[in-house]
């Protein structure tokens, strides 16, 4: 069935105001004006992004709902795009983030807002962990797209674990993923299918 609901989910240190939050927005307003969209500022911690989200979501149709990520956020769309059993767009997604404390633990300025601070501490690196799975099974609600050239996380480890989805590389792209725009439109056709 066709979704109506979708729900975008930020990366780390990111914001609803990256760019590829922004620019599936504005496809969205374009395409599907009367789809519901929800794109929150996630809770650093997370055991309380989930909750924030679930709860922000609680009253959708799971089977008209997809869920999209990039990065962390990607990570956290695997975990719900699985719970909910809905299709799941994934861009250069986090695999086992809890094993890279080294990168996440610490204070960081917010990439659209340097201004405001964030702080990823030790614990929540447990309650990244609570949300993994070793493997994942093979799943077709899920399309997974990873750049070549990702300089942030390892292409060949995005592979390994996501391969039984509907995987694409990115020929060139980094972890920015600077041509996102020009895969909206297959991202669409699989959110839009029958």
């Amino acid at each position: 069935m066709s979704v109506d609901h979708l729900l975008y989910l930020h990366g780390f240190r990111s914001s609803p105001a990256s760019a590829k939050a922004r620019q599936t927005r504005m496809y969205i307003d374009e395409h599907h004006p009367t789809w519901t969209w929800c794109c929150p500022q996630l809770n650093v911690s997370p055991r309380a992004a989930m909750a924030q989200v679930q709860a922000l979501c609680a009253d959708w149709p799971k089977e008209r709902t997809a869920v999209m990520g990039s990065s962390l956020g990607g990570f956290y769309a695997t975990h719900l795009g699985l719970l909910w059993g809905c299709r799941t767009v994934l861009i250069n997604p986090a695999v086992h983030p809890q094993t890279h404390g080294e990168t996440l633990v610490g204070e960081f300025p917010l990439w659209h807002d340097p201004g405001q601070l964030m702080r990823f501490e030790p614990h929540h690196l447990s309650e990244l962990a609570e949300l993994d799975r070793a493997e994942l099974p093979p799943w077709p609600d899920c399309m997974t797209w990873v750049g070549t050239h990702d300089e942030v996380l390892d292409p060949q480890t995005m592979y390994g674990y996501y391969q039984e989805t509907r995987f694409h590389w990115v020929a060139g792209a980094d972890h920015a993923m600077a041509n996102y725009p020009d895969l909206l439109p297959q991202i669409d056709a699989f959110l839009c299918a029958p």
